[in-house]
């Protein structure tokens, strides 16, 4: 899936504000409360140099100094310089609270959009298409839904929102500089302006190194989750140094970009201070002489002092934080990449719900395929319902994709496949898949309860129907034998149930589903022959009075189906029913037959030996 082109490439930040922005309409009156904290706290750093300016002009008046520049004055005495150093003490703490309140306020918007937004890509990445997740890398997508949205929360709250705070409170102080001392207020202007292009030539390759980064850090998630995911053939093969080597190699490779982005920030973060210190520099030099002129007055420097020095706070933060910002942009940029990733199954706007109990299905000249190329060719079918078929073929021929058509995890390239009559583009996506039951090979069950696992069938099932369902599909027996019986909580993959038992918790959840239309694709395929046997006995109860397709290599399961469709080459060379495609020595269903029959007898005469 290609995310959507626009006819100009919107900037990193840009995209960044777009995919927060819908989620923040909800938190407006917790906004409020926190931007009004923010000016309170913004009102209050101005006043806060005040008090000390008036007791230093008040000292140098007592002292013999001749102030002439009009302005606020008192008397230097106990009296008013014991209420100068209280109004300090309400000032600082009416700022903590101010500041408290506004960091709160936006750490719990930060949390919540955050949130909001990671289960917004996780639904979105669960309605693209199966095109879509063959491509792209699994353990990619999830550092995307988890550490990239992380970073931006961690970004927006530690660096963004101060920042926003310290650029207020620039702005407001740039304007009683002015007021100050015209002269020497513009030093700050031109500080903020060498800043700007420092900033700007520099922050460019920090955005480049902090995407290269993120980057290699999704491929080291991938490889990981790829090696654990088949940590079994791992350990058997003794590929642990291989992979750790490649692994190693990448990581450095990672590191490598991330000190780029680091040094760059730094470098940034040095030429500010340096020009803070000339900016503070000419500051005091010019103030004094001003001062010296009767221009000003010793607590108008004072004041200017510490407003130059609270002032230029957001060109230190902001050259500080750039690195975690250009990540957290970077960070940003992936998730709208995520979110920007359409599926190639759209739905109509006018689709209808399909409300046939038992849909017949019927394949049009369809060709289809899951990449680039098409696998399947031409293939006109009509299954009926109550119809129990069988498609069997050489491995690549097409079979599981003619099952994948049916639940529209793929549309086909040409032709119509019509579930009721209906062709499945007019009807809801969700509609049709409820019509479906579907048992894999690798049947998934969750990190859940057992009882949970098979309730995921139907989620409003009730706690009878669930046993009931367990017991047809002959589970009931061997779950009431685990530690917690249906409560117990089965580990990654279940991985601590054999596969008979794994597969029939499998049929459960799809005999609760009781949805008309039952798809098993080699449903016992690597069970023993008594785990077989069980199985085999639950799908009987599965598929009882409903439409069935069963891909198999199992003779005894082709052979109990009503009909037999071959497919090779993507296209339907023989079909019929099991019985007359036997009477023919030369179809290859029974050859395939006799195939599999001798293999049988060797093995059992393996067996005895």
């Amino acid at each position: 899936m290609a995310p959507r082109q626009s006819a100009k490439p919107a900037s990193g930040l840009r995209r960044t504000l777009q995919c927060v922005s819908p989620h923040m309409q909800g938190h407006r009156l917790l906004m409020a409360g926190g931007f009004a904290a923010l000016v309170v706290e913004v009102l209050l750093r101005l006043l806060e140099p005040w008090p000390v300016k008036l007791v230093i002009d008040a000292v140098s008046r007592s002292l013999g100094a001749s102030l002439r520049k009009p302005g606020p004055s008192m008397t230097a005495n106990l009296d008013s310089l014991l209420l100068c150093g209280a109004a300090i003490v309400v000032i600082s703490v009416l700022r903590a609270i101010a500041n408290y309140w506004s960091a709160i306020s936006f750490a719990l918007i930060g949390s919540r959009i955050a949130a909001d937004l990671r289960a917004r890509a996780f639904r979105h990445v669960q309605s693209l298409s199966m095109r879509h997740h063959t491509r792209a890398s699994t353990g990619d997508t999830v550092q995307r839904l988890v550490g990239d949205v992380s970073r931006l929360q961690e970004v927006a709250v530690t660096a963004g929102l101060p920042l926003l705070g310290n650029v207020a409170t620039l702005l407001a102080m740039t304007v009683v500089l002015l007021w100050l001392d015209p002269l020497l207020a513009l030093v700050v202007f031109v500080a903020t302006g060498i800043f700007a292009l420092l900033s700007r030539k520099t922050s460019g390759p920090i955005t480049a190194a902090a995407g290269n980064s993120r980057k290699g850090e999704g491929s080291l998630a991938s490889t990981a989750a790829q090696t654990l995911g088949a940590i079994r053939e791992v350990q058997a093969y003794g590929l642990e140094d291989a992979i750790s080597a490649g692994f190693r190699s990448s990581n450095k490779s990672t590191l490598g970009t991330g000190v780029v982005a680091l040094r760059l920030a730094a470098g940034l973060e040095r030429r500010t201070d340096v020009l803070i210190g000339v900016a503070t520099a000419v500051v005091l030099a010019g103030g004094g002489w001003r001062v010296l002129d009767h221009a000003i007055t010793p607590g108008d420097l004072v004041v200017f002092l510490t407003y130059l020095k609270t002032g230029m706070k957001p060109l230190k933060d902001l050259a500080k934080q750039t690195g975690r910002i250009a990540r957290a942009t970077a960070s940003g940029e992936r998730v709208a990449d995520l979110l920007d990733a359409q599926t190639d199954l759209p739905e109509a706007p006018e689709a209808r719900v399909l409300d046939s109990r038992n849909p017949d299905i019927d394949f049009e000249n369809v060709c289809a395929g899951h990449g680039e190329g098409t696998v399947l060719q031409g293939i006109t079918l009509n299954i009926r319902a109550g119809e129990h078929l069988a498609i069997l073929g050489p491995s690549g021929a097409g079979k599981s994709t003619l099952a994948s058509l049916v639940l529209r995890m793929i549309d086909p390239s040409s032709g119509t496949v019509r579930v009721g009559g209906i062709d499945l583009k007019d009807l809801k996506i969700a509609s049709v898949r409820s019509h479906v039951s579907i048992l894999l090979q690798d049947s998934v069950l969750f990190g859940t309860t057992v009882k949970e696992n098979i309730r995921f069938g139907r989620l409003d099932a009730t706690e009878e129907e669930i046993h009931t369902a367990a017991s047809l599909a002959q589970a009931d027996s061997f779950i009431q034998q685990l530690p917690l019986g249906y409560e117990t909580v089965l580990g990654e993959a279940a991985k601590d149930l054999s596969g008979g038992q794994r597969q029939r918790l499998a049929i459960a959840r799809a005999i609760l589903r009781q949805a008309p239309i039952v798809i098993l694709d080699e449903a016992t395929a690597g069970l023993d022959h008594e785990s077989r046997d069980s199985v085999l006995d639950a799908l009987a109860a599965l598929t009882r009075d409903r439409t069935c397709i069963t891909i198999t290599h199992d003779v005894s399961s082709a052979r109990s189906c009503d009909r037999i469709i071959w497919l090779e080459d993507g296209r339907i060379v023989e079909q019929g029913r099991p019985a007359d495609l036997l009477l023919d020595p030369d179809t290859r269903f029974t050859r395939w037959v006799q195939k599999q029959r001798r293999a049988h007898s060797r093995d059992a005469v393996q067996v005895k030996a």
